[in-house]
């Protein structure tokens, strides 16, 4: 294998890339207006499962490949348009010539193939298809291309898939890092804006300059995963990813295939998980792409009752055609074969499982049976889960979910969807509307604290405070907090220490790590130059040193979905907005105390019943003054004497700090 290193284009080819329609005919001078026939990579049993939907490899086969046939180099070119009167490759090796480079079809496939001598690394090239119908005419990207050109130009460019990777260590021991009871704590990440360069007019970073920089910051900060915002090449980069063209293509803004590969590789090495956001719900009307591909509605159905998305203004995937579901099931697993990914989040997952969302009555398609479920969505999901699992046990799958459709992240056998993980909107919007109230008021919504535990262990749950409560005037999670400066930093550290208390695994979009003053901005810089100021950097400390304990403390991670994992101490004192509860590791032994004080009265003396005597040591105050607190503690610690409170034989006097959570831990364990 050809090493990343290597693996950029010549500045002969780049320079022809940078245009389309700009080829010169003396960089494919061995090009000919030949086609074999005859040479194909596609098998009969290829062709079969594919149309029959169960070929979860086509990246392998359809596209453009190099190779050889006949003794001559070139490129085997393959694409689904089963209504297309003819297809022919376009690009710069034959000056876009329509007539030039006909393929032939396979059969009653739908498959158009040939094999094209001559054509090298780095071609351009698109698809012209002449639809049956009307006579529509439309040169299309490849939708299995490796490589794209650079947004807005959209030509597929011939690329080969060669690295050597250097993550052996992480890919063996990676199941035992992803465990539901294993510290999973999520960095999420949008390429494009996590960090600028202004001195060379703003621009992102490179693949290369992120897999240095963001790997060295993510190890340092003590996630265990980076989860990045969808790589697939997009023509719009204000969708941030979501509205996706290429399924198998990371986008070209930030490097080549082997510049992502290089990121990767890199974050592996430093003990870093990556997971990728995918996004099989919908996708955009550009020309260009899968929309009306052969002149029909090929991947989205017809009827905009179930082929468009209200919401969106995008395509809604055509689940039951068999084809459709061999293309995403195979972009799924392109990720975690090609890149090494480590899981896939699965974006608007309601959206797919729900004829009727965001619609209207009389606007949608009920089921065969009458009801109002995606029928052939769920088959499609439980298929991709069971696939991905089959064939990367180690990998964990995550569902966007936000409504109450049972057993999502349960297995298929037993009726769910198969999920690994699912995100618990449920407790993101409990809580950050209890946070953005007065603390006067929080103690006529208390339940917003405690609500969550009836439901809690329905789900493996991640907690996630994502990008999309950062955005679209939301403001940003600091700008959501009540009160003057010091309470608005004490609220927000209080909060993100409630995340990592909570059982489940953590999540937390870009920025919010050490308290983003502005709304996030897709086409900005993060503003790191807020970390000169105290308030910003203790912050960002307390981050830290939450991520380490939750790492370090079994009884913080081990349960995380299991009920047998917390154990309330109080959940009922609202009139004072103090919660108090221990969570347990497997062992019996380890355990944690949790107390959290969301007014800015400090509780003096405050009697908590605990299970046993001892001395239970303040491991973590979120009022420290490290952190930019105000300094009230309990001097590291407080011996628990045999005074039943809450239940329980023994208890301990504490003062608990203004808007703060501790966590205290049995001297000696």
């Amino acid at each position: 294998m050809r090493d990343s290193e290597n693996c950029d284009l010549d500045q002969r080819d780049k320079t022809v890339i940078q245009k389309e329609g700009k080829g010169d005919r003396g960089v494919h001078s061995r090009v000919t207006s030949e086609v074999n026939y005859g040479a194909s990579l596609l098998t009969d049993e290829d062709v079969y499962l594919f149309n029959e939907g169960t070929n979860y490899r086509l990246y392998r086969k359809l596209g453009a490949h190099l190779g050889e046939a006949d003794g001559e180099s070139g490129v085997h070119y393959a694409v689904w348009a089963p209504n297309a009167e003819q297809v022919s490759v376009v690009g710069d090796f034959n000056r876009w010539d329509k007539d030039s480079h006909p393929l032939r079809p396979r059969g009653v496939s739908g498959i158009w193939e040939g094999f094209i001598p001559g054509v090298e690394q780095g071609t351009l090239y698109k698809y012209h298809i002449l639809s049956k119908h009307q006579g529509y005419r439309v040169d299309k990207t490849d939708p299995f291309a490796f490589y794209r050109q650079k947004p807005p130009d959209t030509a597929g460019i011939v690329w080969n898939l060669d690295y050597a990777w250097s993550d052996q260590e992480w890919m063996a021991k990676r199941h035992e890092r992803q465990r539901l009871d294993s510290p999973i704590s999520i960095y999420e990440v949008h390429l494009g804006s996590w960090a600028r360069v202004p001195e060379e007019g703003n621009r992102w970073l490179t693949y290369r300059e992120l897999a240095e920089k963001l790997g060295a910051y993510v190890a340092e900060q003590g996630f265990t995963h980076v989860e990045f915002l969808p790589v697939m090449e997009h023509p719009f980069t204000g969708s941030w990813g979501y509205q996706t063209t290429g399924y198998f293509t990371p986008t070209s803004r930030y490097g080549n295939p082997q510049d992502f590969m290089y990121l990767v590789d890199q974050l592996h090495q430093r003990g870093i998980g990556v997971l990728l956001d995918w996004v099989p719900s919908h996708f955009p009307t550009d020309e260009h792409g899968l929309a009306y591909f052969d002149g029909t509605h090929l991947y989205e159905h017809a009827d905009p009752r179930q082929g468009l998305h209200p919401d969106w203004g995008s395509y809604i995937f055509n689940y039951g055609r068999k084809e459709v579901c061999s293309f995403l099931m195979s972009s799924a697993v392109l990720w975690l074969d090609v890149y090494h990914a480590d899981g896939l989040r699965v974006d608007a997952v309601a959206s797919m499982l729900y004829l009727d969302y965001s619609r209207n009555q009389g606007e949608w398609i009920p089921n065969r049976f009458g009801g109002r479920e995606n029928l052939e969505a769920i088959e499609f999901l439980r298929r991709f889960n069971t696939e991905v699992y089959e064939a990367h046990p180690g990998v964990q799958t995550i569902a966007e979910e936000s409504t109450a459709w049972p057993m999502v992240s349960k297995p298929t056998y037993i009726g769910g969807l198969g999920f690994g993980f699912k995100w618990d909107m449920g407790w993101m919007h409990d809580m950050l509307n209890y946070m953005s109230r007065d603390p006067v008021f929080r103690k006529y919504a208390h339940n917003q604290l405690t609500f969550r535990m009836l439901y809690a262990f329905t789900e493996n749950f991640i907690l996630p405070l994502s990008h999309d409560e950062v955005v679209h005037g939301k403001g940003s999670l600091l700008g959501k907090m009540p009160g003057d400066e010091w309470q608005r930093f004490a609220n927000l550290r209080l909060l993100l220490g409630c995340q990592f208390a909570q059982p489940g695994k953590k999540m937390l979009f870009m920025g919010d790590e050490f308290g983003q003053v502005k709304e996030w901005q897709h086409d900005e810089s993060l503003e790191w130059h807020v970390l000169q100021y105290p308030n910003h950097a203790g912050l960002q400390r307390w981050v830290v040193d939450l991520n380490h304990l939750y790492c370090a403390e079994p009884a913080l991670y081990e349960l995380d979905c299991d009920p047998a994992g917390i154990e309330w101490i109080d959940c009922n004192d609202a009139q004072q907005s103090v919660l108090m509860f221990l969570r347990k590791g497997r062992s019996g032994k380890d355990v944690i105390l949790v107390a959290c004080n969301f007014t800015p009265v400090p509780r003096l003396a405050y009697r908590v019943g605990v299970p046993r005597g001892g001395f239970w040591r303040e491991i973590l105050n979120s009022d420290a003054p490290a952190y930019w607190g105000s300094g009230v503690g309990n001097l590291g610690g407080a011996e628990a004497g045999a005074v039943p409170a809450h239940g329980r034989p023994y208890s301990i006097s504490l003062n608990l700090p203004p808007l703060a959570i501790e966590f205290f831990k049995i001297d000696g364990e």
